[in-house]
């Protein structure tokens, strides 16, 4: 392909001559100094972009320096000799816990399902809630009262895991000769729902009541401080959308139903992706604080099936390969949640 002068020439009919394009001139200035442009912006800004080294920082330490480890999936675990100059081994490790024989097997599987089941319950009650409350925080007319009920439900997530197990174990605690059961246990007994030697022998050594357990105390943990995005989204509603609303004679459900709830659908999609994305990303501290050898037929998930055989066990490959399998998975449940999205309702992340 061969260019000619008038490919990037234009013709001066008043000079008879051929003189560059000005939007081309403007282009090429652009893309000659686009490297000063940037670092002029970086010097005037520079008090914003000192604020993103933390972030950076811990990207690089918890999120991106740790991928090296992954090399261990696939290579002969040695402690003594880094992992670069360990053996290659291959699909090892993954053949061991998909398709071995032997207990190790049973575990991982038991360890994927119950995985999946406390991500999807989490799901299926879990996300719902934060929108609840958004809808019922918006009804609120007293600023005061909106105000303090919002730093009620949010107090908890600011409460660290320990503290908030702590508090669970104490509410459901087993009976003794000096201190009777909790009082959540109590309240169960009194109701019928469970038997006193049940409560005495104590909720969290019951495999059958954990995911509730749970369950209940994730959404007493993260609904509140979660529901802060969902009423971002309907205090920006317009109030007009209200009024015509009401001119059309639609009550207060009717408005949430066809005003609030079409109008922060986009957020909803948003969020609803990011949590399918984090479906199999269990928090395994509060799994690995409440749970027991009693209740590792329904609490064991694959972060503390790792953390056992990996961190306090011997067999880091094997741990690793467990992990890297989960986020793999985790990743392809976010570009399959995305597509949907995308193709539904041309609402998507990227």
């Amino acid at each position: 392909m061969q260019l000619n002068a008038t490919d990037y020439l234009i013709f001066d009919e008043e000079s008879g001559t051929y003189i560059e394009n000005p939007e081309q001139v403007v282009r090429d200035d652009v893309e000659k100094h686009h490297w000063l442009n940037v670092l002029k912006t970086v010097l005037k800004d520079w008090r914003l972009y000192l604020m993103l080294v933390p972030m950076l920082l811990v990207f690089l330490l918890w999120r991106y320096f740790p991928m090296y480890e992954l090399l261990g999936c696939f290579k002969v675990t040695d402690e003594v000799k880094p992992v670069a100059e360990q053996f290659f081994s291959g699909f090892s490790y993954f053949k061991q816990l998909l398709v071995g024989a032997g207990t190790l097997t049973t575990e991982f599987w038991r360890a994927f399902r119950n995985t999946f089941l406390l991500s999807f319950y989490g799901l299926c009650f879990g996300f719902p809630m934060p929108i609840i409350i958004a809808l019922f925080f918006n009804e609120i007319r007293s600023n005061i009262l909106r105000s303090t009920y919002q730093v009620m439900t949010y107090l908890p997530k600011f409460m660290s895991t320990v503290v908030m197990t702590s508090l669970v174990m104490m509410l459901v605690k087993q009976g003794s000769l000096t201190s009777g059961t909790g009082i959540l246990s109590q309240l169960l007994v009194q109701l019928g729902l469970i038997s006193g030697d049940t409560a005495y022998a104590g909720l969290m050594n019951d495999p059958n009541f954990f995911r509730a357990i749970y369950q209940i105390s994730g959404i007493w943990e993260g609904a509140g401080y979660d529901s802060i995005v969902f009423f971002a989204a309907i205090i920006a509603i317009s109030p007009t959308s209200y009024e015509a609303a009401q001119i059309d004679g639609a009550g207060k459900m009717s408005q949430m139903r066809y005003v609030v709830l079409p109008c922060i659908l986009s957020t909803i999609v948003i969020m609803l992706i990011t949590r399918i994305g984090s479906l199999l990303n269990i928090g395994y501290e509060k799994v690995l604080l409440l749970y027991n050898p009693n209740t590792y037929v329904t609490a064991d998930v694959v972060s503390t099936f790792a953390n056992r055989y990996g961190i306090t066990g011997t067999m880091k490959g094997l741990a690793s390969a467990a992990e890297m399998m989960n986020n793999v998975i985790g990743m392809l449940l976010v570009i399959g949640a995305n597509t949907i999205s995308r193709k539904a309702s041309d609402v998507s992340l990227y």
